[in-house]
């Protein structure tokens, strides 16, 4: 099933950008509705930093760097990359691109990974970083980031799958002529809310769910955060998601221990309490009724090698 986005995807040209990754991803995409012409073309532009929209967009990607170059914190496209995923869109990097994310603090206390040779350098720019460059990519929900120069293509395949779906990840990875390894059984994101509704105090109660999902979250708490009644609250942010902020919040941390199953070695008890579980029966009737399998098995299926 689709759900692709109607905003458009910016590919940044940023100083000393790998223009295969820039080239290649537009060109990837493209190949989506040649192969199915019931696909939904996306709007996928290539733009440097004089160029950018300030109207919102639904993603943008920094690709590798392949002249070694490093953000700087006054970079204009530092500042355009917080107020794009403050709008709520979707920020991803491949390879060194990761630096630029790091830059505008979009990757704090977040699964990420980068090149496993720039692990010490990241480390030290970005000390507050959950670092994990085993994995070729990560999916923190808001914010992928992809491994190594040529992760790209896995970046590109696991969009795919998360805007078109998996069987479309198969033909395209065909088509290629690219191993799809484990992205066809890769559980990709079921968990997409809407993000540019134009409701901003339903995106800062949004925004505030990502940070904090593993603390209680209740509906008072989360309406003193939007500057609204409770009652507003409810109706404003069940129009704008679609989703009553209860069952917005069970999904959302679902989603995070989907992630934390797939790459960390950690006990589903501590995985549990981590995204905001107590009780470990309670997480687990959570999990099973979203994904239809217990943390378990689907840990069993979907873990990643390297975890």
């Amino acid at each position: 099933m689709q759900n692709t986005p109607n905003l458009p995807i910016i590919l940044l040209d940023a100083p000393g950008a790998q223009r295969a990754a820039l080239w290649g991803l537009q060109d990837l995409f493209a190949l989506v509705p040649r192969l199915d012409p019931t696909c939904t073309p996306l709007d996928v532009r290539v733009l440097g930093p004089d160029a950018l929209p300030q109207a919102p967009v639904a993603a943008f990607v920094f690709a590798p760097s392949i002249e070694g170059t490093r953000p700087v914190p006054d970079h204009p496209l530092v500042a355009w990359a917080v107020h794009q995923h403050a709008q709520g869109a979707l920020a991803c990097s491949v390879c060194a691109g990761a630096f630029w994310l790091g830059q505008a603090g979009l990757l704090s206390q977040r699964p990420t990974t980068t090149h496993w040779a720039l692990e010490e350098e990241f480390r030290q720019c970005f000390p507050d970083v959950r670092l994990a460059p085993e994995h070729i990519l990560v999916d923190d929900h808001d914010v992928i980031t992809a491994g190594g120069l040529m992760a790209w293509t896995d970046l590109g395949l696991h969009l795919t799958g998360r805007w078109y779906g998996a069987e479309m990840v198969s033909r395209l990875a065909r088509h290629l002529l690219v191993d799809p390894g484990g992205r066809e059984q890769r559980a990709y994101s079921t968990f997409a809310p809407p993000r540019q509704h134009g409701d901003a105090a339903v995106l800062l109660a949004q925004r505030h769910m990502d940070q904090q999902f593993g603390i209680a979250l209740t509906v008072p708490v989360l309406a003193t955060v939007a500057g609204l009644s409770e009652r507003s609250f409810v109706r404003r942010f069940t129009a704008a998601t679609g989703t009553p902020p209860a069952s917005y919040l069970q999904a959302l941390r679902v989603e995070k221990a989907r992630g934390a199953l797939e790459r960390s070695q950690a006990s589903i008890a501590q995985i549990a309490w981590d995204v905001g579980y107590r009780d470990v029966p309670a997480f687990a009737r959570a999990f099973r009724s979203i994904t239809g399998l217990t943390p378990g098995a689907y840990r069993s299926r979907f873990r990643t090698p390297m975890s």
